[in-house]
């Protein structure tokens, strides 16, 4: 089965505080699916489109553990905690392999 991918690009942050009260509720949320970050932080370089903002991916065991913890209880709450305090774009693609 191959892994997944939880791709989170942010498009805008307006309230670092609400961002880091999502950010300590995020992680325990999503850990039960068999999530690992694999990187976060501001882009290094974008290119086309792209913007230098934030971007998070994480990675799960399959794309149903992905979708789970996405639609959890527990990373509902984390999405409350955000809030309006970033615009973000989410997706989910599924490994090669």
């Amino acid at each position: 089965m191959p892994k997944a991918y939880w791709v989170t690009v942010y498009r805008s942050i307006s309230d670092p505080r609400k961002l880091e009260a999502y950010a300590k509720l995020a992680p325990p949320a999503v850990t039960p699916f068999g999530a690992r970050y694999i990187a976060r932080g501001t882009a290094a370089a974008a290119f086309e489109s792209g913007q230098k903002e934030r971007i998070v991916i994480s990675e799960f065991p399959s794309l149903q553990q992905a979708i789970a913890a996405y639609n959890s209880p527990a990373y509902k709450k984390a999405l409350e905690a955000l809030g309006d305090g970033a615009v973000r774009d989410i997706r989910i693609v599924e490994g090669t392999d």
